[in-house]
């Protein structure tokens, strides 16, 4: 859990994934067609993974994948990120955490 909090504070936007995840390619493009430019972590990649998947569960994120952080703080997964993106809260929370200047 340590790791996976001292990752998601090192930048704006901090996105946990598994590259043959199609709902994670889906938030990756939505967060780039925003314009952020988001850290990526593939966890089917990472030397640690399963112990990252098994934190990123603990948090709350059902399915594991994807699970974002903004400024630092746990978001959600899909489900949550597209509801706030459709009603408009997304955009305000990305330049609250400086992602986005405009």
């Amino acid at each position: 859990m340590d790791r996976i909090s001292k990752l998601a504070s090192q930048k704006a936007v901090v996105i946990f994934s598994k590259s043959s995840c199609c709902m994670c390619h889906a938030i990756k493009r939505l967060f780039y067609e925003q314009g952020v430019s988001p850290s990526i972590y593939e966890i089917d990649e990472e030397s640690r993974g399963i112990e990252m998947e098994r934190a990123l569960v603990k948090l709350g994120c059902n399915p594991a994948f994807p699970t974002v952080f903004i400024g630092g703080k746990f978001v959600g997964s899909a489900n949550t990120v597209m509801t706030l993106h459709v009603n408009g809260s997304l955009k305000k929370m990305l330049k609250d955490a400086g992602a986005i200047w405009l």
